[in-house]
């Protein structure tokens, strides 16, 4: 039996505000608090993945200072702009 929709944004929501780093803490919950729930399920899916990446390596991708791997780039792009546009 596969996970229910709005069982998986809620579980990627809490996730994404359980985080090693302060930075991570701030970006993630307001990104996933207006995004998720509008995501099909592979987007979750990416999104769950990209969770499992280390907090340096995402604050790194999601202020430009590298390169997100490609996997990972459009969702990347899609924090920045949110970022960008609820600046914390």
């Amino acid at each position: 039996m596969s996970e229910l929709h709005e069982h998986k944004v809620k579980r990627l929501h809490m996730r994404s505000m359980r985080r090693g780093i302060k930075e991570m803490d701030l970006i993630l919950p307001s990104y996933a608090a207006t995004r998720l729930a509008v995501m099909d399920d592979a987007a979750l899916s990416l999104y769950d993945l990209m969770l499992s990446e280390n907090d340096h390596d995402l604050y790194q991708w999601v202020t430009g200072q590298k390169s997100a791997p490609d996997e990972y780039a459009v969702l990347i792009g899609d924090i920045k702009t949110h970022l960008e546009a609820h600046p914390l």
